[in-house]
């Protein structure tokens, strides 16, 4: 069964774009030098104690690291959303069985110019095993 003109037009269209960003403002609902330190704590909690899930992460800033300026764990979601927008965050989904848990993680960093530098990565990666000898041995 065929669908009408229109109707396969508009079909495809929809599937071949991208999904749009969210392009909302988010509003961290501090001032921006408190926001930026604030997001600072949080990434560095987040990057030394490794995938952390939401109530993880709230539980680790009050208690431990003792983060001013987070009002509730309302605000630290909104803190958590404009930090991904930024992208200094990135949230996957472990999902196993029928659950779902929802992990914040920091994005990789660059890897320096000076480790890319090195003679023996390089090497190894531009060798490419010859036709010829595999032709001789047969």
């Amino acid at each position: 069964m065929l669908l009408g003109s229109g109707a396969s037009t508009t079909f495809v269209r929809y599937f071949s774009r991208k999904c749009s960003q969210n392009l909302r403002k988010i509003n961290p609902k501090v001032p921006p030098q408190e926001a930026s330190s604030i997001a600072k704590n949080l990434y560095q909690i987040i990057k030394e104690r490794g995938p952390l899930t939401v109530s993880n992460t709230w539980n680790q800033a009050k208690q431990e690291a003792g983060i001013n300026g987070l009002n509730s764990k309302t605000h630290l979601k909104i803190m958590l959303k404009w930090m991904r927008g930024r992208k200094m965050l990135k949230l996957f989904c472990n999902h196993v069985g029928s659950s779902k848990k929802f992990l914040l993680s920091t994005l990789p960093e660059e890897v320096p110019v000076g480790q890319l530098n090195n003679p023996i990565e390089l090497k190894l990666e531009t060798q490419k095993p010859s036709l010829k000898k595999t032709k001789h041995m047969q």
